[in-house]
């Protein structure tokens, strides 16, 4: 069967690119965090919150918006656990901020729909978290701060912690 589909493709003269040689493949390769970075991550978020005076709730998730750690201060609401949680998932499955996605989807934008899933959260505090070749490994949630703005802050701080790990 190679021979054939190989003989087909230089009887009509085109040539295997590499791209699409990799194509052939059954498989997918990706990075993710492991549980370690994740957890390096949603404390230092949590530690940046907490310093500026808020109880807030952290979760990080893989590429494919599986949650990989949770943690909550101790007097944060019971609902961090949702919105932390759908923040990061809300990042990595629309490949953009969640403060990004609220204005993207405001009402009368063509996009709007997306507010009516039921697990997308477009509201400031998620964030994807990407290796240095561009690639997301991650997504990082925060819930809790006074504002979607300052949990976004906390989220980045929790991205600042593993950038130099996460870099090459």
């Amino acid at each position: 069967m190679k021979k054939f589909i190989a003989a087909a493709i230089a009887a009509t003269g085109l040539a295997i690119t590499p791209a699409a040689a990799q194509d052939e493949s059954p498989f997918v390769e990706f990075r993710v965090l492991t549980p370690e970075f994740a957890l390096k991550a949603a404390e230092a978020a949590l530690q940046f919150c907490r310093d500026a005076g808020y109880q807030v709730g952290v979760t990080v998730v893989d590429r494919a918006g599986n949650p990989q750690v949770f943690i909550r201060d101790r007097f944060a609401g019971p609902h961090v656990y949702e919105t932390a949680y759908r923040k990061a998932w809300t990042a990595v499955s629309f490949g953009i901020s969640t403060g990004e996605l609220a204005e993207a989807t405001r009402p009368g934008e063509p996009t709007q729909a997306i507010r009516h899933l039921e697990t997308a959260l477009p509201l400031g505090g998620g964030l994807e978290i990407e290796a240095g070749d561009g690639s997301t490994v991650g997504g990082i949630g925060v819930s809790g701060a006074p504002s979607p703005d300052l949990d976004a802050d906390c989220a980045r701080k929790g991205i600042e912690a593993i950038e130099f790990d996460i870099a090459f």
